[in-house]
Order: C-alpha cells, then structure tokens, then sequence
C-alpha cells in the first residue's frame, strides 16, 4: 500500500515539474540591455569668427552670443544675440557705417545619430533674424554731367557727415552646421547660412548698404554667413 501511495505522489512531482517546464518555455525571453541617457540644458557660447574678424579688419567691430536649448531628443531652440559696426566703401563714391544690435531666433534639427552616448549634432535650422541700428554717410562723391549731359564724371568729394538713427532690418536664415563635444560639456562648432532679406527701411536719399547680423546687402536681397562657435552645456538633467 505505502509503494502504491508512494508512486502516485512521484507521478504528481514529475508531471508538475514537467508542466512549469512548459511554461517557463512560453514565457517571452527579455535582452538585458543598458539605456544610455543624453543630457538636457542650455548650451552658452560665443562666435570666434568675429573677434577674429575684427583682429584682421580694421573697419570691423562685433560680438555675438550664441545659446540653445535642447526640449526633445533631435530638437532646439537656438538663438544668437549681437552687435556689430561695419564700415562699407564703395570705390571713390561712398564712405558709409553701419552701427547696432540684432538678434536671431529659431531651431535646429539634429539629423545625426549618435554612438552610445556621444552628443555630437549634424543639424539644419531656421532663424528670424532683425535689427536695431543706425547708418552714417561719412562722405560721398557725386556724379556731374557737362552742359549736354553727354558725360558724367565725380564732382568733389563731400565730407560733410549724415547719420540717421531708428533704421531696421527683418530676415529670414536657413542654415547647416554641426557641433562636436572636445570634452566633457564643451562643444565647438560650426555653421553656414543663406539669407533673405524681407523689409529694411532705408534712410532719406541713401540706401541701407549693410545691417548688423545680415552683413552687407547687395541688389538681390539674398546673402551669406557663417559662425565657427565654442559653448559650454550646463547639464539640468538626462533622460
């Protein structure tokens, strides 16, 4: 009797071994896995191209401030806030400087994929860009013309100086660059941009040759620029 009871109790032990078997075989297997988290804070720097610039060019002064903020993965809020003073000499006609502040808005999209937990951007962007100057006509040359019109030639240089103040600009960039982190939360990078010019108000009988953050203005209205920038991140958090 005790054999038989025995047997029956091994039979159990068995088949229920043999049913957990089964079901640890249905159960879904799960990778191990290690999520690297990327850091989100706002990034401060400056553009090296203008003191740069100004260093070189002795009718040339400017400083720009660049900052972004990251608020997705790819995404940022970018900006650039500056001044600049720019004096413009069209060959034996005009002597002109244009002085004041702008400021560009926009975002960039990040289209590059990083390793691990590398931080570094290809990006392409959009700011608005506007500024707030004021524009010197320090001499002129006029043309005159003989009895006949029939030829025109310079009159003496006028160097009786003009400024008009409250002058604008309003533009539109799209831009491409990148940025690369040299150490821990340092960046540099680097950046080009295509620019249209959408309203610039002009002073009386004279036309806005350069504004502050477009550079000089030709006929078409279009242009170009670039900044070669070094920022440092200050980390909020990392997600």
């Amino acid at each position: 009797m005790y054999k038989y009871f025995i047997s029956i109790f091994m039979l159990f032990v068995l088949v229920d071994g043999f049913s957990q078997q089964q079901k640890d075989s249905l159960k879904p297997k799960t990778k191990d896995s290690i999520i690297y988290k990327t850091k989100y804070g706002l990034r401060l720097g400056v553009d090296l191209s203008k003191p740069i610039l100004d260093a070189v060019n002795a009718d040339y002064s400017g400083l720009e401030i660049v900052a972004d903020y990251r608020i997705k993965k790819n995404l940022y809020i970018a900006v650039e806030i500056g001044f600049e003073e720019q004096t413009t000499k069209e060959f034996r006609v005009t002597n002109s400087t244009a002085k004041g502040n702008y400021a560009r808005l926009g975002i960039n999209y990040n289209v590059f994929k990083n390793w691990l937990d590398m931080n570094n951007e290809i990006y392409v962007g959009y700011r608005y860009g506007f500024a707030m100057f004021e524009q010197t006509l320090n001499s002129y040359t006029p043309n005159v013309s003989d009895a006949d019109n029939s030829n025109y030639f310079l009159a003496q240089e006028n160097l009786n100086s003009q400024t008009t103040t409250d002058l604008n600009a309003h533009w539109s960039e799209l831009i491409i660059g990148f940025k690369v982190e040299v150490a821990n939360n340092l960046f540099m990078g680097f950046s080009g941009s295509y620019k249209i010019l959408m309203a610039v108000k002009d002073p009386n009988n004279f036309k806005t040759l350069y504004a502050p953050g477009f550079n000089r203005i030709f006929s078409t209205n279009t242009g170009f620029g670039f900044n070669y920038t070094i920022s440092y991140q200050i980390p909020f958090l990392k997600k």
